[in-house]
């Protein structure tokens, strides 16, 4: 039999010798761990959208997304929503779980960890975030319109990361990091906004249910409640109470990440103590309690992203493509979007504000002793704010909160699809023409700044 190509087939169906495990089984598995891949089913959604939408059967794709569905238990249940609605607020809340989980880990044991390391990524971020918004504003400075200047805030990680990832080793390590830290930074200001400035007619009664809930999963995790069972009832719970608080019901994703612990409750070292001292013959047990022993020697952070990154990557976020990308792209659409200053507003911030914004924004920072990530040069870094500028996922969210009119909707859509396109072209050819391969840094620089670019790091406590 054929030594497997990876060591988590082992003796699995894909680590056999048979042609569909060859052929079928090891290329999915390899897609499916390459980073370009949710990138790839992302755009495959989004093209299967907008040919749908624009199709003679455009008709059953607006039909089938506004189909009511009623989720109820007797009396008591959810007010109906339509199929779009439940993947934006209920799907949705499972990967914002995600990016709170992504923000914890770096807050805690991450990049994030330090303060002072974290700096430059931050300012770079709010400079990312800052400048698109102006001038999102300054051509949409009244009116509905004026509403949509959280749109081009945004970047979308799977994508930007998906754009550097195709280049290899033309990309220094460092890059890679560096634009990892400033999205999540990012996230962190386009949850605030959503929960700040996207939230109306406010239920305190339900916000208060919601908080008193988050102390309560709180203080089971100080005591160390370790059955999941009792986070994910509560965690329901906290969802529903936020739907019904005004407040977006994502947010609710986002404060269960955050409150999730990314310490271990064991080392590794006592994890293989436990393993060592299994008796040849075990019980099940001795075998049970040395398996639970040994996975929490895994921060429950991690453990969690592993098991829903897949579900949130490569199911929910292309579901919420297909339903929300699906705009009508008619002549008058199209001609309406070319003149509109929405369209315009998000394309200027998406693909001029991202670049000049980060990269401004870093340079003032080198001025008062900050210098560049070892292995990064200007033109690298102008291109990573290209790659930045690909808002897609987060932005066309944003839209759907910023926006009631339908029309100021699909043109906002447009420039964002617009406006992503050509971050991601021109994220692609300036990296390219940037360095030549091998000219950076060894990957150990992933692990930490060089000394002149970065002040040492600072101790974290989990909370």
């Amino acid at each position: 039999m054929a030594v497997p190509e990876y060591p988590y087939q082992r003796e699995t169906f894909a680590g056999g010798d048979s042609r569909l495990a060859r052929f079928l089984a090891r290329p999915i598995l390899k897609f499916v761990h390459r980073e370009v891949a949710g990138s790839v089913l992302l755009l495959v959604a989004t093209a299967a959208a907008l040919i749908w939408a624009n199709s003679p059967w455009s008709g059953s794709y607006f039909d089938f997304w506004h189909t009511h569905i009623d989720i109820s238990i007797g009396s008591f249940g959810l007010h109906p929503l339509t199929l779009e609605e439940f993947v934006n607020d209920a799907l949705m809340a499972l990967f914002f779980f995600v990016v709170g989980l992504e923000i914890k880990r770096e807050l805690v044991t991450g990049y994030l960890a330090s303060v002072r390391a974290a700096t430059l990524p931050a300012i770079a971020a709010i400079g990312g975030m800052v400048v698109p918004a102006l001038l999102y504003f300054m051509l949409n400075p009244s009116g509905e319109a004026a509403s949509g200047w959280g749109i081009p805030m945004a970047t979308d990680i799977a994508f930007a990361v998906g754009v550097v990832a195709l280049l290899g080793s033309r990309i220094p390590p460092m890059l890679k990091l560096f634009l990892l830290t400033l999205a999540i930074v990012d996230d962190i200001g386009a949850i605030a906004v959503i929960a700040i400035f996207y939230t109306s007619d406010l239920n305190l009664k339900w916000l208060l249910a919601a908080v008193a809930l988050l102390v309560v999963i709180r203080l089971l995790t100080v005591m160390k409640v370790w059955a999941l069972e009792v986070y994910w009832l509560i965690g329901i719970v906290i969802w529903y109470a936020t739907l019904e608080s005004g407040v977006h019901a994502t947010i609710a994703g986002v404060a269960l990440g955050l409150l999730t612990p990314a310490r271990p409750l064991l080392s590794r070292l006592e994890a293989q103590a436990v393993v060592d001292e299994l008796p040849e013959r075990p019980s099940i047990e001795r075998v049970h309690h040395a398996s639970f022993l040994v996975q929490e020697s895994v921060p429950m952070t991690e453990r969690l992203e592993t098991l829903f990154h897949p579900f949130t990557a490569f199911l929910i976020v292309p579901l919420f493509a297909l339903a929300n990308a699906g705009v009508p792209l008619s002549g008058d659409t199209i001609s309406d979007a070319a003149g509109s200053p929405v369209t315009w507003g998000v394309v200027a911030g998406l693909v001029i504000g991202k670049p000049v914004g980060i990269t401004l924004f870093t340079w003032v920072a080198t001025r008062f002793g900050f210098n560049l990530p070892e292995g990064m040069n200007w033109p690298q870094f102008i291109g990573m704010g290209f790659a930045a500028g690909i808002g897609f996922t987060v932005s066309i969210f944003i839209t759907g909160l910023a926006f009631d009119d339908g029309g100021i909707t699909d043109l906002a859509k447009i420039g964002i699809l617009f406006a992503s396109a050509c971050a991601g072209i021109a994220a692609l050819v300036v990296l390219a023409l940037s360095g030549k391969a091998g000219d950076h840094p060894d990957e150990t620089t992933l692990a930490m700044m060089s000394d002149d670019s970065m002040p040492p790091e600072s101790a974290a406590t989990d909370s």
